[in-house]
Formats: C-alpha cells, sequence, structure tokens
C-alpha cells in the first residue's frame, strides 16, 4: 500500500496544484494569515480599483471546514485525477482549457446578482465531477459505501445530499451549468481553433461591457 507521500508524488501536476492551493488558501484563512474578502470575487473593486486577482483567487477558497471543505476538496483531488489520467491523459493543457473554461464560464454566471457568490471553487469543484460524469456515465460509484448509483447520476446525487445538509444549492448549480456549455461545446467545436477562441472573445466582451457599466 503507497504511503501519504507515495500517493502524493504519484498525482497528475494540474490536481495536485489546484488541490494543495485549495488547501493552503482555506487553511490560511483559518489561521489567520489574512482577510478572506481581500481575495473575494467583486466585480466593484475589479473595475474600480483594478483588483483584477480577485478574477483568480475567488476560485481558491473552498468554504468552511468539515464537511463540506473537506468534500469539495475530494471532488477536485479524486475526479479531477480521474479525469487527468483517463480522457485527458498526456493532454495536461486540454485539461487547464477545461479549467479556464468553467472559470470564465462561471464569473460571468456570477455577474447575475442572485448567481453571484465570493467565492466559486466549488462550483468549479462542481464543474469537474459533472465533466466526468459525462465521461464515465456508465461507471459504479458508491456514496459513502451505502447507495451504489451510475456515474451519469453523480452531480444529481451530490446536489441532493447538499439539499439535506442545507448547504446552498446556487454554487452546485451554476457548476453543472457551466460544465454542460464545456461538454457541449466539445462536441460542438471538437477539433476547431474556435473551440478555444470564441469563449475567450464572448467572456472579454462582457467583462468590457460590465467595466463600462461600473464606469460610469
Amino acid at each position: 500500500m503507497a504511503s501519504p507521500a507515495q500517493y502524493y508524488q504519484s498525482l497528475p501536476f494540474v490536481s495536485m496544484f489546484y488541490g494543495v492551493a485549495c488547501l493552503m488558501t482555506t487553511s490560511a484563512l483559518y489561521l489567520g494569515l489574512y482577510d478572506p474578502w481581500s481575495i473575494a470575487l467583486s466585480y466593484h473593486d475589479v473595475f474600480k480599483r483594478f483588483q483584477a486577482w480577485r478574477l483568480i483567487t475567488n476560485f481558491f477558497f473552498l468554504g468552511p471546514f468539515p464537511p463540506f471543505f473537506a468534500i469539495r476538496l475530494v471532488m477536485i483531488v479524486r475526479y479531477g485525477v480521474l479525469l487527468e489520467r483517463g480522457p485527458f491523459d498526456k493532454r495536461t493543457a486540454e485539461y487547464v482549457w477545461m479549467l479556464i473554461f468553467g472559470a470564465l464560464s462561471l464569473l460571468v454566471m456570477a455577474a447575475v446578482p442572485f448567481l453571484w457568490s465570493p467565492f466559486m471553487a466549488g462550483s468549479l469543484a462542481f464543474m469537474i465531477v459533472y465533466v466526468w460524469s459525462r465521461e464515465f456515465p456508465n461507471e459504479q460509484i458508491s456514496i459513502y459505501g451505502e447507495v451504489t448509483l451510475k456515474g451519469f447520476y453523480l452531480p444529481w446525487a451530490l446536489l441532493a445530499l447538499d439539499l439535506i445538509f442545507g448547504a446552498p444549492l446556487n454554487l452546485d448549480i451554476i457548476g453543472m451549468v457551466a460544465g454542460h456549455l464545456y461538454c457541449w461545446w466539445q462536441v460542438r467545436f471538437q477539433g476547431s481553433t474556435l473551440g478555444v477562441s470564441f469563449p475567450l472573445i464572448f467572456v472579454i466582451s462582457c467583462l468590457l461591457n460590465m467595466h463600462q457599466h461600473h464606469s460610469f
């Protein structure tokens, strides 16, 4: 059986980096090392004070410690690793693009007031799970050793668990929407440069329009 150090070293780079970054960022907050609002998503601060880092840093805070933090971290590490070792094996750049696509989609959706959240890492984790469920729809998954279901239904099962535990569902839902958009876009424009260029152009256009709106 592999030791924790061996397991850590065996992880694919992107999932390892993102998981560790989320763990360190969330842990540092609970140690009182920084003010959470300094990394939160605030379009007012992005456009009025030019604090562009908020568009990135908000994706590294996973929320309260157990159970929600642990669940989201497992989602990133387990299903992100399965994607990197499966359909994205030797395609690291494409996996990174998937995460960027998801982040950009979530930033656009967060511009809608009732969809906004100061931290979007939980939504990005849900997007990873959603993409995995579409890549492995027939994979058998056990939840807490009590319920077994096909991979296709995993996002909905996790959504139901959050409903039972009283967690807000809007972050889960927009994560699933981002994952669905990515899957649709890949099928629609697979192998085309438009599959990369158009989402970037669209999001940049949206952000510029938001900047003009906030400038008045």
